[in-house]
């Protein structure tokens, strides 16, 4: 075992002793990382910091719950993510999209069929009503990445999956859409 984690074990057993210098020492130690996770999730500054503090209280809470079979890091960082994730999709029902913006991605070509007054025969609602009735996981990735606008990498630590599967899944999502959207035209 390290030092580093001989350090970090001896900090956590004070901190199960409930004293506050121990867990100032933790916070410190892992603070930043802790942040930098959530707000590549949730993509805001504050809301990432206020997942960071949730996130700490409910690791030193629930602190003796932790059994050592990963690092305390790790464990931590597992808990930042979950938190991370509810925050955003809690967050996701209230965000506004510009549907216009979403079919122009859709389209993910040079042939957009525009009407006489130069707009998109496809109405974004449309679009978005017919991305209801892809499978969970096409709806999923394909909101995070036309909507929301998350790279695969992040999409595929966000969904838990590897970064070749999420860009064949995003590809499907497009291609189901497309064909969806073909079918109801």
């Amino acid at each position: 075992m390290s030092h580093q984690n001989e350090h970090t074990d001896v900090l956590l057993q004070a901190c199960l002793k409930g004293k506050q210098s121990a867990q100032v020492e933790v916070y410190n130690r892992y603070y930043k990382a802790m942040y930098n996770i959530a707000f590549r999730i949730v993509k805001d500054s504050a809301e990432a910091e206020d997942v960071m503090q949730e996130s700490f209280l409910n690791a030193f809470t629930k602190l003796h719950t932790f059994k050592g079979d990963v690092t305390f890091g790790a464990w931590l960082k597992r808990i930042v993510i979950n938190n991370s994730i509810y925050h955003y999709k809690k967050q996701k029902k209230t965000r506004s999209v510009d549907l216009d913006e979403v079919m122009y991605k859709v389209e993910d070509n040079d042939e957009v069929a525009l009407n006489e007054n130069g707009y998109t025969e496809l109405k974004a609602q449309k679009v978005m009503e017919t991305m209801k009735s892809l499978k969970d996981n096409y709806r999923v990735s394909l909101t995070l990445h036309l909507v929301e606008g998350y790279d695969y990498e992040e999409i595929s630590e966000i969904m838990d999956i590897s970064y070749a599967n999420c860009r064949t899944t995003i590809s499907r999502a497009k291609e189901s859409l497309r064909k969806k959207l073909t079918v109801n035209a």
